[in-house]
């Protein structure tokens, strides 16, 4: 008889999702599936709004990359202005969105994943988690929590909250930065270099240890898409978009917020809430593609710091082309920490960075726009219609877990194929499944997201358990 393997909740990741794994009569993984199983509407939420307002309600979606939101909902805002913001607040917000990135990253890889990676995927459940991590590798954790620290006091800094400021608005930023908040800032460079100093070396000693891991956790040839500048190094808050094939060949370039939508289509499935955005030259599910550090470093061609720099070809030396497993989405991390802090370190020396001029006016002057930022997770696209008056009549959000869940579901497929055979597992093989999904460090709140009308079933339930009366939407 066919059996169904069920993993619910998935652990140690940001939202509520599960795995089922369908074996067929003789114990074989018939098909394997990542369901999101939350839902949220900001898209819906917003209709009605004036259009300014956006980038503060959409900070909101998430608690741990709102920065990510607040830049491109600024950005389709300042499309629909039609201005351009000034230079230091450019920085400003690119600092800020790297601050980000460091603490995010920090979170994924020291409390989410270094669990598995440091004790092992074997390890007893009670003990394989940040506790135990601090238990037995006292000086990983610190620097976890040092990095976190360090990402989200400059956004507090700057920002004047850790979670959710409304610094960055249409036009720019509210304030621009101080003396002594740049200075205290760079007293905490030193340190921030030595914790990710520590990690990458951790990491690098232990990685011939998970080499079946690597073979399996979401091994396969796909394209990748990210933000890069015009000399080919990475970015997080400007630059345009470019589409690599599985051997490193630029399928698409120079990709505008503007254009976006007309290249990339977004596909439902019945089994999750989040969608599969597609490339549309290639089709569904073949134009799939991957993005976030992994993607990000595959096309990059420079970090564009020097110490960075000697990072990422070292990180390039694990493939003659693109590399496609997704267990190096954790070594990618921890080079983008790398390079965060070389960046901000490099900001603070702009001789503008403290100008007052940080933010333009003006009102409505085009009735749509769209703008693109780098999330900790990949590429985040945000896109709006208004009317004459400013006001939101609609919203699409392109969200990088959703780019990314095609890769997700293949690789849990690909992950219970291997580990599951006759139909007998354990809890370590059931936390390899798991792990192919951390991997990706999917954000499922922020994934999540209506576009058109979605099936609703709501009941009225008496105090005796009684359901009263039933509403359903199909």
């Amino acid at each position: 008889m066919s059996q169904t393997i069920t993993i619910d909740p998935v652990t140690r990741l940001e939202g509520h999702g599960k795995i089922t794994i369908q074996l067929d009569g003789q114990g074989e993984v018939e098909s394997a599936h990542f369901h999101v199983t939350q839902v949220r509407g900001f898209e819906r939420f917003s209709e009605g709004r004036p259009f300014y307002e956006m980038p503060g309600l959409m900070a909101r979606i998430c608690g741990i990359c709102p920065v990510s939101h607040l830049i491109a909902s600024a950005k389709a805002c300042e499309a629909i202005m039609s201005v351009r913001i000034p230079h230091t607040a450019a920085q400003l917000r690119r600092m800020l969105n790297l601050a980000q990135m460091v603490q995010s990253h920090a979170l994924s890889f020291f409390y989410l994943a270094s669990p598995d990676l440091l004790l092992g995927m074997e390890a007893d459940p009670a003990v394989r988690n940040v506790l135990g991590v601090a238990a037995a590798k006292p000086e990983m954790a610190r620097a976890g929590i040092a990095l976190r620290r360090f990402g989200q006091h400059i956004i507090e800094l700057l920002g004047d909250k850790r979670i959710h400021p409304g610094w960055v608005v249409p036009g720019g930023v509210t304030e621009p930065l101080a003396a002594a908040k740049r200075d205290e800032i760079l007293a905490m460079l030193p340190e921030a270099y030595a914790n990710v100093g520590l990690a990458l070396n951790v990491y690098k000693q232990i990685t011939d240890e998970f080499r079946d891991e690597i073979e399996v956790f979401a091994n396969f040839p796909s394209p990748y898409l990210s933000l890069i500048n015009e000399d080919e190094s990475i970015e997080f808050t400007d630059g345009a978009l470019r589409l690599i094939d599985a051997e490193g060949n630029t399928i698409e370039d120079g990709m505008t917020a503007a254009r976006f939508a007309e290249v990339i289509g977004e596909a439902v499935e019945p089994y999750s809430y989040t969608k599969f955005p597609y490339y549309k030259p290639l089709g569904y599910p073949e134009g799939c593609y991957r993005v976030g550090p992994l993607a990000r470093l595959n096309i990059a061609k420079t970090m564009g710091t020097p110490k960075a720099d000697v990072e990422l070809a070292e990180f390039k030396q694990v493939a003659p082309g693109p590399v496609a497993s997704s267990f190096h989405y954790h070594h990618a991390r921890l080079v983008e920490i790398f390079y965060g802090i070389e960046k901000i370190e490099e900001i603070l020396a702009d001789p503008k960075i403290l100008d007052k001029h940080v933010r333009a006016t003006a009102g409505v002057n085009r009735l749509e726009g769209a703008g693109q930022a780098e999330a900790p997770r990949g590429v985040l696209h945000h896109h709006y219609k208004v009317d004459e008056n400013g006001k939101m009549l609609w919203a699409n959000l392109v969200i990088a877990t959703g780019q990314n869940n095609n890769a997700m579901n293949r690789g849990v497929l690909q992950a219970a194929k291997h580990y599951v055979k006759d139909g007998k597992f354990t809890e370590g093989i059931l936390n390899r499944v798991e792990a192919v999904v951390r991997t990706f460090d999917p954000c499922l709140s922020c994934s999540t997201h209506a576009f058109g009308q979605m099936p609703l079933a709501l009941e009225l339930v008496s105090a005796a358990g009684e359901v009263q009366d039933r509403i359903r939407r199909d």
